[in-house]
């Protein structure tokens, strides 16, 4: 029997105080002992001004992990959410390859025996977290069920792990700004963060979200990989996982080092996670653009907002720019956090009315995934 689902609590945590872009290389350090002369270039265009890292000023070193993190955020629920039946944790960086995020969370909270559920990927990972904890509240088979995106990028961002930039390399970014995805786009688009949001089936407090659809979709099958970590790419695009590649040569070769092929992600990352995912919902689910009070996109980067809503328009679903609501700008991308904590932000805000309807959009570069998830606002 399907019940009701509502969103009654959302939690977010962001170590330490925000870091402004004149501040980035004074806490992750400079590659080769050098300022860097793209980080201008790549903030230019990405237009995020300030972001948070879990890394202590004093020592250079993280000071917290990522289930630390998550758990903070848990806690940022309150402490009268009561039992829960259902943990559901998303990440792409894990602080181990095993045992799974979950358990690590539900060991940092130490709270009672519960369901602890780990969904992997990369900004859609949490997205599918909340799908998995909806779905068990949704079924009756969970009264109550914690649902998170947490990202602990900054020790990849360290500079001791960059080579020198080239002359050659900066001079295409003024040319091509995009091509700043490549490997600059880690140092000075990723941060650290966390969120997290309790599922319920009846209301509480003076407002909840009832969440009423979750779509998720991958065009896997029409395209190669596009961000990956763990592997290199094969002549013929497949990838050479880390377990293939000699130990001698997983340092020479920057097999654990996030990559993103920069052409791929720019012909397609519009049409294939937003243009056309969301033509076949609208037809599906009947949505029209004055049915929409609120759209959150998750953004990696201000460069993305002219192709979305060019790719809105062109579906039929053109949600004018001041029904949008990101937090880029001053939180940072956060991966699978974002989501989490831009609603966060929006919930809290008292901007959200009992009736308004809001759109999540959250797209993921890995292999072109997406993730929509439909909620109106109740009393």
């Amino acid at each position: 029997m399907r019940t009701d689902v509502f969103l009654t609590r959302t939690g977010a945590y962001l170590p330490f105080d925000p870091v402004g872009n004149e501040q980035i290389e004074d806490v992750l350090g400079r590659v080769g002992g050098k300022p860097s002369r793209a980080r201008r270039i790549v903030l230019r265009s990405n237009g995020i001004e300030s972001r948070h890292y879990a890394i202590d000023r004093t020592t250079g070193e993280p000071a917290m992990t990522n289930a630390q993190l998550t758990s903070r955020a848990i806690r940022a629920l309150g402490d009268d959410i009561g039992r829960v039946d259902c943990l559901v944790t998303g990440t792409s960086l894990p602080d181990q390859l095993m045992p799974g995020h979950a358990v690590m969370v539900h060991g940092e909270l130490g709270w009672p025996q519960l369901e602890a559920v780990t969904c992997a990927g990369i900004c859609l990972a949490g997205t599918a977290a909340l799908k998995h904890a909806w779905l068990s509240v949704r079924a009756g088979d969970a009264h109550r069920a914690i649902a998170t995106g947490s990202e602990l990028a900054s020790p990849i961002l360290l500079a001791r792990n960059f080579d020198a930039e080239h002359d050659l390399k900066v001079q295409a970014l003024e040319a091509r700004p995009e091509i700043a995805f490549e490997k600059d786009f880690l140092r000075w688009m990723l941060s650290d963060g966390a969120g997290a949001v309790l599922l319920e089936r009846t209301p509480r407090g003076p407002l909840s979200l009832r969440i009423d659809w979750i779509d998720l979709s991958s065009a896997a099958h029409e395209l190669p990989t596009c961000m990956y970590a763990g592997a290199d790419k094969n002549p013929d695009e497949s990838l050479r996982g880390w377990l293939t590649v000699p130990q001698s040569e997983w340092q020479a070769q920057s097999i654990f080092s996030v990559k993103q092929d920069v052409r791929l992600l720019n012909e397609n990352i519009a049409r294939a996670t937003l243009a056309e995912p969301l033509k076949a919902i609208v037809a599906k689910r009947n949505l029209r653009a004055d049915d929409i009070d609120w759209f959150l996109p998750h953004l990696s980067s201000s460069y993305f907002v002219q192709p979305m809503l060019d790719s809105l328009a062109e579906v039929g679903l053109p949600i004018p720019r001041e029904r949008w609501f990101t937090n880029l700008t001053t939180k940072g991308n956060t991966g699978s956090a974002s989501p989490y904590i831009m609603l966060d932000e929006l919930f809290r805000s008292g901007r959200i009315q009992p009736g308004h309807k809001l759109l999540m959009f959250v797209p993921e570069s890995g292999r072109f995934s997406s993730g929509f998830v439909y909620m109106e606002a109740v009393g």
